[in-house]
């Protein structure tokens, strides 16, 4: 009978493990993908959709038409039987199903990764999906536009504030493009002329962005700093309420607008499996194999990758490495049916790139650190290299937000109860890039 590799997940590390699966199958393997949406997510330029560079499909792409040989069943998994060889799922209409499989590759990524404090799970909003993004797209213009409609300065205050908590790549990126969008909102306002735009940028860690290089944190925090926002290293939120957010030092913000970027953690799937974790993801030996179970892989941001460039730590929660692994995964998964050979993962960072709006990045492309336009140049040419479709669109959006009148309504398409924390996203690829 011709096998079945089963796929949990279509980020990074699984979408390129079904595309690598499908060049070295060849039509002897039976591929089954395991998602719950219909596409790919290219995750680091959600910030652009967030403030209305591009349109949320730029960023998604087809599995249906990236992967035709490809088998799609939409649904959460909920349940693995590694015994029976079983993934059970529930549909988009929450009825069960379950498939079976000869061989298994775990690629369920992560999801929002929730902190002890009171308030959040109900005030923050988080920022890992479409969903999200668009919510935060329509809640910064309904800010500002309550803001212009409003004469009481308090209420105008609270409404112009928007506090980001975490300094990674994501919330950098956020706040970076954020201050840009609601200044853009606000200069088409005539009554918010003299009003204040407040943006607050929070972490524990002691700078910008911590696990890069100190020449493109120092980048980073300039950046920020140039544009008003008020960086604030060493702090972070102790309670949030509706009117408000207290800090870590007590000062109180009124505020309507906390946006969650703290990390990730690997998606509940995960420890529920019952097996060794590390760190809370699924530990796995150099081939990325599930220990006593040599028909089960696991890669991305929900395995602890060994990192054989640096003996005794795992690799980082990136996109960079998850796409590796998948890929990896994939050959491995094909060796061991006797096409290929089996190797070790070993991957190098080749260098980050961040996207800081406007004309600014911060970019090292191969430890080399580069700023201002040229570093937007590479930053945006990586991004379009890496994007496994719509790369003609995205760059026509791009020439026309910078030829033309961005557009800044207030669609409303997604209510503040469809994007709680403590359930977002179904998306599930690494956030980092």
């Amino acid at each position: 009978m011709t096998p079945r590799i089963v796929i949990i997940g279509a980020g990074f590390a699984g979408y390129h493990a079904a595309k690598t699966l499908c060049k070295l199958a060849k039509g002897r393997a039976e591929i089954v993908v395991v998602n719950p949406t219909d596409y790919f997510l290219y995750l680091p330029l959600l910030p652009e959709v967030a403030t209305g560079i591009l349109e949320p499909r730029r960023v998604t792409v087809s599995l249906a038409d990236t992967l035709p040989d490809v088998r799609l069943v939409l649904g959460e998994v909920d349940g693995l039987d590694l015994e029976k060889r079983i993934v059970r799922y529930a549909d988009p209409g929450d009825r069960p199903g379950e498939i079976g499989y000869d061989r298994l590759i775990i690629a369920a990524g992560s999801v929002n990764k929730l902190l002890p404090i009171p308030g959040v799970a109900e005030h923050a909003h988080g920022f890992r999906g479409i969903p999200e993004a668009v919510f935060l797209r329509d809640h910064l213009t309904q800010q500002i536009e309550r803001a212009d409609a409003t004469d009481d300065q308090a209420e105008r205050d609270s409404f112009c504030t928007f506090v980001v908590v975490g300094a990674g790549y994501t919330g950098t990126e956020v706040a970076a493009h954020g201050v840009l969008y609601t200044d853009l909102l606000k200069k088409r306002r005539p009554r918010l002329r003299n009003q204040r735009i407040q943006w607050m940028l929070l972490d524990i860690a002691d700078r910008v962005m911590p696990e890069l290089d100190i020449r493109l944190s120092r980048t980073a925090d300039k950046v920020l700093r140039d544009r008003g926002v008020d960086v604030r290293m060493k702090m972070s939120v102790e309670e949030a309420t509706r009117e408000g957010v207290r800090l870590t030092d007590k000062e109180f913000v009124p505020t309507q607008s906390l946006i969650w970027c703290v990390g990730v953690r690997p998606d509940p799937v995960v420890e529920a499996l019952g097996l060794k974790t590390e760190r809370g993801r699924l530990s796995v030996d150099e081939f990325l194999n599930v220990p006593g179970h040599p028909d089960v892989y696991a890669c991305g941001d929900a395995a602890a990758v060994p990192d054989l460039t640096r003996p005794g730590e795992v690799t980082p929660m990136t996109a960079q490495h998850a796409e590796r692994q998948g890929r990896r995964a994939a050959h491995n998964v094909a060796a061991s049916f006797g096409t290929g050979e089996r190797k070790a993962y070993s991957h190098k960072d080749l260098g980050f790139v961040v996207d800081l709006g406007g004309t600014q990045a911060a970019a090292d492309p191969l430890q080399i650190p580069l700023s201002g336009l040229l570093a937007k140049v590479v930053t945006r040419g990586y991004h379009l290299l890496s994007m496994p479709g719509n790369r003609i669109r995205t760059a026509t959006e791009w020439l026309l937000d910078a030829t033309l009148t961005r557009q800044t309504t207030h669609l409303g398409v997604i209510p503040a109860a469809d994007v709680p924390l403590e359930t977002a996203s179904p998306e599930r690829p690494g956030h980092r890039h």
